[in-house]
């Protein structure tokens, strides 16, 4: 029985995402196309009638993972329908919504092919885009994000916040795109799906996969403006991405390492302090000078000695964390391209 096979709630329960299936390696798709929807009844048809009709050009074989976010209106029953009329789709439903990293973080997982594409349900992306992702990745990159370089949102409220979000990003991560917040992206499957999602860390990928020597690439796609229903974004997630840009900022350069975060801060903490309190003993002791009633010969250099304390004590903790990380979960602080090894007398591609 096919375990995404949707036809009774019971079934449902069994389609939660999970490794995929061990099926023989050359039976895998090339490609997966991950589909996340939320409440998008309108759109899941068209969508996907002009999803399939696009990879039928392509030619090579795929898969569709389509993954209803908790939706509230008919969008599930519109992929009950298109289940029972395309054989290579696949859907899994949340019971509630968790947001769309959470939503491509379960079509990753359940992703067989070896080039996985994200685009939205919305059919603002175009899939006949998708060629032009390919046709990169057959270059060699290892990611490829699109590029919505004419888009058709309002500029105040949509494309401005962008701009400026797309800007800090590319300036936090060192990696330079102009659109990190456009669903419609392809990805090496063996790159991809060694990074963990969480919050909404989805738009980051490229920037973290950075760190292990992914080769990344840009290409301009179209933006169609929306048809039907409502866009789920606005000002209100600004918020959301300043606290996301944080924790982008810290992974990328303290994950591995949080002492030097933690160190630093402290021990620059504890000079200032020890450098005041001995100020204060030579104000009261050799220039014999009252140094009562002055909180900045007093209070402020006892706190800030405390403070470095427990900075350092802070980052000590970290770091053995991170090496119980790394240790339990035999972790490596390292990610392999390619090995050339005469034992094996082969060339492999990790």
């Amino acid at each position: 029985m096919n375990p995404l096979d949707i036809a009774e709630p019971a079934d449902l329960k069994r389609a939660e995402p999970g490794a995929p299936a061990a099926d023989d390696e050359e039976a895998r798709p090339m490609l997966s196309v991950a589909v996340p929807f939320y409440n998008e009844e309108h759109n899941v048809l068209p969508m996907l009638e002009r999803l399939v009709a696009e990879l039928e050009k392509i030619g090579e074989p795929y898969e569709i993972i389509a993954v209803d976010d908790g939706s509230t209106d008919a969008t599930f029953a519109k992929l009950r329908e298109c289940f029972a009329c395309y054989e290579h789709l696949r859907v899994v439903s949340f019971r509630r919504n968790f947001g769309q990293t959470a939503a491509l973080s379960a079509a990753i997982t359940m992703a067989r092919g070896k080039v996985i594409v994200t685009i939205d349900g919305d059919m603002q992306n175009d899939p006949a885009d998708i060629r032009k992702l390919l046709d990169k990745i057959n270059e060699g990159y290892d990611i490829v994000s699109g590029w919505r370089r004419d888009r058709k949102e309002r500029l105040l409220d949509r494309r401005l916040p962008s701009r400026i979000a797309n800007r800090l990003i590319s300036t936090i991560s060192k990696v330079k795109l102009h659109d990190y917040g456009c669903t419609l992206k392809a990805y090496v499957r063996d790159v991809v799906k060694n990074i963990n999602l969480y919050g909404d860390m989805h738009r980051f990928i490229p920037a973290i996969a950075s760190q292990m020597g992914a080769r990344i690439a840009e290409v301009v796609v179209n933006d169609n403006p929306r048809r039907a229903g409502r866009s789920k974004y606005g000002l209100t997630r600004t918020y959301k991405v300043i606290l996301d840009l944080l924790t982008l900022k810290f992974m990328l350069t303290f994950f591995h390492r949080p002492m030097l975060l933690f160190g630093v801060i402290g021990a620059f903490a504890f000079i200032i302090g020890a450098g005041l309190a001995v100020y204060a003993l030579v104000v009261r002791l050799i220039i014999e000078q009252p140094i009562s009633g002055r909180p900045l010969l007093t209070l402020v250099p006892f706190f800030l000695i405390i403070i470095g304390l427990i900075f350092v004590s802070f980052g000590l903790q970290f770091e053995m964390m991170m090496r119980m990380y790394h240790e339990s979960q035999k972790k490596t602080t390292y990610v392999v391209r390619t090995t050339l090894d005469r034992t094996t007398h082969d060339e492999a591609d990790a």
